[in-house]
């Protein structure tokens, strides 16, 4: 059994995406798109697990609401309390407008995104 990692759920939200099917710089597909922007989230809260347990906190002890991430990044005060506001902006970008609504459908704004998540996991592995 292959190990879940943030970066796998990237690849598999960019693998998703290629389905999506493109016309004029846009997704022609939304399903795809909130499939990939769902997964790409659930790889920026696997990067926050990952960290939470490197430094303490056991499985039964991990967030499991929006709030309850926001609380533990800034409680461990990571980058400044910086990472939290990027969360927050991730949370927004890709689980609400994303995943949950289906409203990003231009391919720039979706790849900004999930490039967000990227730089986030890099920044919170550190």
């Amino acid at each position: 059994m292959k190990k879940e990692t943030p970066h796998r759920y990237l690849d598999n939200a960019k693998e998703t995406l290629s389905k999506a099917g493109l016309e004029d710089n846009y997704y022609t597909d939304i399903k795809y798109v909130k499939s990939a922007c769902g997964i790409a989230y659930l790889g920026v809260l696997k990067a926050i697990d990952d960290y939470l347990l490197r430094h303490g906190i056991s499985q039964k002890e991990l967030p499991r609401k929006v709030e309850e991430y926001t609380k533990a990044l800034k409680k461990y005060n990571l980058h400044n309390g910086k990472l939290s506001g990027q969360f927050n902006a991730l949370y927004h970008e890709l689980h609400i407008a994303g995943y949950y609504h289906g409203d990003l459908r231009s391919i720039e704004t979706v790849k900004a995104s999930i490039k967000s998540a990227k730089d986030f996991i890099e920044k919170i592995k550190q």
